[in-house]
């Protein structure tokens, strides 16, 4: 009796050892031992979702709209992603976010854009340049007032009546055909640079596909060469790459059939007219919105 009586109770220190064991394990991998002695349980995984991410630095020549067409948004999107409003002042070395904050989701983008076009009718014109830079970050050196450029008379070669054209009504824009060359390249969605491509010799004329306002006029887009951007309404923008020489500035007004600028080879080896329809940021097909040949 004495004998089982022992083997019980080794029998049950046993259990106790083993339980303690167990329990110092959990104990090791449930708590922190901080430097300072205190004890602090581990924190649980993050399960926020991941920020966006994406920025571009400005630098000197680049527009609001150049800055959207060569990241493929809506400048009305990256405008209000960085509280931006018109006429979209900018200055070398801002830095832009290109996509929402965190917190934050693009959102329909009717809402936003009403409230600028509700702006867009005091502004003029309805964009704004990249300014000098500021004494001190993040102040702009000027007033919106006296950033805010004139609008440049038309060079004297682009000061002849538009030529008249056939126009095609399409998403509430008149367009018409920039140039007169043979289409040598469709528009492809997966192109680096969608688009469509008209062939043509130096100094064959580029026109104006439609009413707008020039809102880019450079050189600082890679594989554009020689650019103009004009902008016909909230929505649509076009473009006109590979130009021998620009005849029209930021700000200014052109009409449909307007020369703006000489076919050229600038980015490109031939010479050739790279054009594009931008829709909402999006590049959309231009022979959906060019009148039928």
């Amino acid at each position: 009796m004495l004998v089982d009586m022992k083997k019980w109770m080794r029998f049950a220190a046993a259990c106790m050892a083993a339980l303690l064991l167990a329990a110092c394990g959990a104990t090791r991998r449930s708590v922190v031992v901080q430097p300072n002695g205190r004890v602090a349980t581990p924190r649980a995984p993050s399960t926020a979702p991941a920020r966006a991410t994406g920025s571009y630095r400005v630098v000197r020549g680049d527009t609001l709209y150049s800055i959207a067409f060569r990241h493929d948004v809506d400048f009305r999107d990256l405008a209000a992603w960085n509280n931006v409003s018109a006429p979209y002042t900018i200055w070398p070395g801002q830095l832009l976010r290109l996509s929402p904050g965190q917190g934050r989701a693009a959102g329909p983008r009717r809402p936003v854009a009403t409230a600028q076009r509700e702006n867009h009718r005091s502004a003029a014109p309805v964009f704004e340049p990249v300014v000098p830079a500021p004494l001190h970050p993040g102040m702009p050196t000027t007033s919106a007032a006296t950033a805010t450029p004139t609008v440049a008379p038309p060079a004297a070669v682009a000061t002849a009546a538009p030529s008249k054209g056939i126009t095609h009504n399409a998403g509430g824009v008149a367009w018409r055909w920039p140039a007169d060359g043979t289409l040598i390249k469709r528009f492809q969605s997966g192109d680096a640079i969608p688009g469509i491509e008209l062939a043509g010799k130096g100094g064959d004329p580029v026109r104006a596909a439609a009413d707008g306002v020039v809102v880019y006029s450079g050189n600082g887009l890679v594989g554009y060469g020689e650019l103009i951007i004009i902008k016909h309404s909230d929505s649509f923008l076009s473009a006109y790459g590979h130009n021998r020489k620009r005849l029209v500035k930021e700000g200014q007004r052109v009409s449909a059939g307007q020369l703006i600028a000489e076919m050229g080879s600038t980015g490109a080896s031939r010479d050739e007219l790279q054009f594009q329809i931008r829709r909402d940021g999006n590049p959309v097909d231009p022979l959906d919105y060019l009148p039928a040949r």
